[in-house]
């Protein structure tokens, strides 16, 4: 019983999300209020994880920024994402990339065998 008020509950926050899996690169656009300006930020980076199920699930993004690795934890289905760009799709024998964390350099941010937008996985 109470699962199903649950799920009606939820059905009014969910968004029109694409298919994201982890090892693809992809483009958070944040919208951010900074006093009463709005603006949207891009975030570019890989997921290097995807955590939760239905309206709590939450994606790992990490990018390296002038040497430093950054990683941010963005719920999928948060009000403030405008969109989510796929830029690149990976292909990953793991569910968790969390190895990603000691690599340095162009290492860092290279998932082995990636398939640019449009081309077939194999």
């Amino acid at each position: 019983m109470n699962s199903e008020i649950f799920k009606k509950i939820e059905n009014k926050y969910y968004k029109d999300r694409p298919d994201v899996s982890v090892g693809d690169t992809v483009k958070l656009h944040l919208k951010i209020t900074e006093g009463n300006k709005e603006r949207i930020q891009i975030f570019q980076g890989v997921v290097i994880a995807i955590r939760g199920e239905g309206i709590n699930r939450n994606l790992v993004v990490r990018k390296i920024s002038s040497g430093v690795g950054v990683e941010k934890i963005v719920p999928l289905h948060l009000p403030s994402l405008e969109k989510i760009e796929i830029v690149k799709k990976g292909r990953t024998r793991r569910s968790k990339l969390y190895y990603m964390r000691d690599k340095v350099g162009k290492r860092a941010m290279n998932v082995a065998k990636t398939a640019k937008k449009g081309e077939a996985r194999e």
